[in-house]
């Protein structure tokens, strides 16, 4: 696989940061949990669990090795230092100064091994005035402007079915901890990589930004191209009080449709960009879609060259057919369901380890890093 041979430290906890290792845990890194004792990691207690882990927990730790430590306590804290003196990656999601305070910060460890890749995910960043305040996706979503484009049909802002801050940081900082590791096979050094889920957030909204960058004003989201001002971007209900989403705003796509429906004259307002001028073709296909029951429609939408959906529920989801056929929906031994690893390469595709380890399953890590300095450190690797 692309990352054997790579020791990953996870410092961190929640989702962000165990999002980012479980990518390079899929794709063969070694990657150690360091939870705190007792506890470990509080999603091993939040929601439902199918087995003798929750299936929060398990799902971002599958494959990954426990050790408890107690980085306040002198001698763990010298063994987590002697295992990262092993490491080419850390990962650590605490307010900006915890590390530090802890020992365990970037300087400190590329001091002792300078290849060191080190990944801060925090709020807001390593500095600036908001560097030391506490903060959870939504409260992110609301101050970058996000959560100001998502709003209900009463027009108030609605709160998303994902976290996006948690998982668009993870995303970004597992890109740029690849990105310093490839730099590092040019020059041998690490890096430090500062990932504030605020500006991942703000960096997603790049199709958004064109009124309040140009003419410093709010985007009228009601009519905006893909937040509500498009007959071709909007959700349906139909007959059994199912619901149907069009995707897809190219004119082939509305032409399509609509000469199948009879409505050749609703296509010209749709070429027209987003608006109120598109509410008489809006109103024709809730019409149309209402007189259907959600089986109907898809007979109907699957026979034409039409973007769309149906609004499934997660079980419905999990039991699509397409994705069972190219394996992304996984039921192990245990009969538990996993989902597999997004990215897909052909020649060395992901081979997950589907068993979430048990807290401090493995401290004999952790009692072989606090040997005193010899080969043993290497042998750790």
């Amino acid at each position: 696989m692309k990352l054997e041979g790579i020791r990953v430290l996870d410092l961190s906890s929640f989702l962000p940061g165990p999002y980012l290792t479980l990518a390079l845990a899929d794709h063969g890194a070694e990657v150690i949990k360091i939870e705190a004792p007792g506890e470990g990691d509080p999603s091993r207690h939040i929601g439902p669990r199918d087995g003798p882990h929750t299936v929060f927990f398990r799902s971002v730790n599958r494959g990954k090795k426990s050790v408890a430590l107690n980085l306040k306590d002198e001698s763990d804290r010298a063994a987590f230092l002697r295992l990262a003196d092993t490491a080419d990656v850390v990962v650590e999601s605490n307010r900006p100064g915890v590390a530090k305070r802890l020992g365990v910060d970037y300087d400190t460890i590329a001091a002792r091994n300078p290849s060191i890749v080190y990944c801060s995910l925090s709020a807001f960043g390593q500095d600036g005035p908001y560097a030391g305040r506490a903060a959870h996706d939504l409260a992110l979503e609301a101050l970058s402007g996000v959560l100001s484009l998502t709003l209900g049909d009463d027009g108030r802002p609605a709160i998303p079915g994902i976290p996006i801050a948690d998982v668009l940081a993870g995303l970004q900082g597992l890109s740029g901890v690849m990105m310093a590791l490839y730099a590092r096979e040019r020059t041998g050094k690490g890096d430090f990589v500062d990932i504030a889920m605020h500006e991942a957030l703000l960096g997603a909204t790049v199709n958004m930004l064109g009124p309040a960058v140009a003419d410093g004003v709010q985007p009228d989201v009601k009519n905006g191209r893909t937040t509500g001002g498009a007959a071709f971007y909007a959700i349906y209900d139909t007959a059994d009080g199912r619901q149907i989403a069009l995707a897809g705003q190219e004119p082939k796509f509305i032409r399509a449709l609509l000469d199948k429906l009879g409505r050749p004259d609703l296509v010209e307002p749709c070429t027209r960009g987003p608006g109120p001028h598109q509410a008489p073709v809006r109103a024709f296909l809730a019409d149309t879609f209402k007189a259907m029951t959600l089986a109907e429609a898809e007979a109907f939408l699957n026979a034409i060259d039409v973007c769309w959906g149906p609004v499934n529920t997660l079980p419905e989801a999990l039991a699509d057919p397409h994705l069972s056929t190219r394996g992304f929906v996984l039921t192990d031994a245990e009969d538990q369901r996993h989902l597999a690893s997004p990215i897909r390469f052909r020649n060395e595709p992901a081979r997950p380890d589907w068993r979430a380890h048990d807290l401090d399953e493995d401290s004999d890590l952790a009692r072989t890093a606090a040997d005193p300095p010899s080969a043993a450190a290497e042998d750790t690797r």
